[in-house]
């Protein structure tokens, strides 16, 4: 057996320097991690920490691993119809999300209306403001059962009970907005003979609309809130009502599937609302 004397060169090893160009990717990953990490962490331990608890004997509430044994199907495919009031999750979603945007385009077309002549107008801020500080206290279901009386059906009643809840925080916002725009845009305005439409366009709805936008983020808040409950008492195709359901066959699996679904729809109405505002005042909307 013949052995090679000769010696083996082994090639260094070549080390990629970082191009100038691959730093703002490195700094858009590292700042999308930062985002992105934490809440990954912390929702980890949460879910450990349910599944430890959830799984000691005497839990009244199931683990994860609970929920996904008994809610499998309906998180794979919430897409079923079997007919009636045997759907899957997103029939109940889309049913409920309907009646938030016929609520919330109310609440939000009649709360901006308002809250502009409130803003503009000292006698109707007189004369208004103590009968809204005075509605706007009294808790949204409180008004079911008048608008049940009024309307004799459940759709028109929950409409009813979405618009009531949120145009509250849209006339407040609206008129606040309004009675601070800064006194140096008026008194450009009136340099420059600004006046009535052009006044109101160019002028006091760009200043108002930060207030305007955070208002309507306040409102469609409420209004997810108050379809979730308003559901759970008139019946029919919804999201509240699949909970109540789900309450009544002791199924707190789904409950606990179904208020997930709800929260994500719900902070996705809320970026949607906030990704709108800040197209609309170029970044300045409160946060």
């Amino acid at each position: 057996m013949n052995v090679s004397s000769k010696p083996v060169v082994v090639a260094p090893a070549t080390i990629t320097p970082v191009t100038p160009r691959a730093l703002p990717q490195i700094n858009q990953l590292a700042e999308i991690a930062k985002h992105v990490v934490p809440p990954l962490v912390v929702l980890a331990v949460f879910v450990a920490i349910w599944e430890f608890w959830g799984s000691q004997p005497g839990a009244t509430l199931p683990a994860p691993s609970t929920v996904w044994a008994q809610s499998r199907d309906l998180i794979v495919d919430p897409f079923y119809d079997r007919g009636g009031l045997d759907k899957g999750l997103f029939w109940h979603l889309l049913a409920s999300l309907q009646r938030v945007a016929m609520g919330f385009f109310l609440s939000a077309t009649i709360g901006i209306g308002v809250g502009l002549l409130i803003g503009t107008s000292q006698f109707a801020m007189r004369g208004l403001d103590p009968i809204f500080q005075v509605l706007r206290t009294v808790p949204p279901l409180a008004w079911l059962p008048l608008s049940l009386a009024a309307f004799r059906e459940a759709q028109p009643s929950a409409i009813f009970v979405i618009f009531i809840t949120a145009v509250w925080p849209i006339i407040i916002n609206t008129a606040v907005g309004v009675r601070n725009v800064p006194q140096d845009f008026r008194n450009v305005a009136a340099v420059i003979r600004l006046r009535g439409p052009a006044f109101f366009w160019k002028i006091v709805l760009p200043a108002a609309a930060p207030y305007i936008f955070t208002g309507l983020r306040i409102g469609i808040g409420l209004s997810w809130l108050a379809i979730i409950a308003a559901e759970m008492l008139i019946g029919g195709v919804g999201i509240g009502f699949f909970i109540w359901d789900a309450w009544n066959s002791s199924n707190l699996s789904d409950i606990i599937v179904a208020l997930i679904y709800v929260g994500l729809v719900g902070y996705a109405l809320d970026r949607v609302v906030a990704f709108a505002g800040n197209l609309a005042t170029r970044g300045t909307q409160a946060n």
